[in-house]
């Protein structure tokens, strides 16, 4: 009966140990999504703050015709 007991104690420590960390995962994500989401993330390459590509017709990539 002795150990029925201690299995159990180390199964409910374990379990309040992984809903711990469940806890603090969730807190830190809750707090990174404030600041950011994928939904903003996605959108960023459309930021009109970022330098523009450069305009057709100014790129040397391409010989001129004769």
């Amino acid at each position: 009966m002795v150990r029925a007991v201690n299995v159990l104690a180390l199964t409910i420590f374990i379990s309040v140990c992984l809903a711990g960390i469940f806890i603090v995962c969730f807190a830190a994500e809750v707090r990174r999504s404030r600041r950011s989401s994928p939904e903003r993330d996605s959108l960023l390459p459309l930021d009109l703050a970022s330098p523009s590509p450069p305009a057709a017709g100014t790129t040397t990539d391409f010989p001129s015709p004769l």
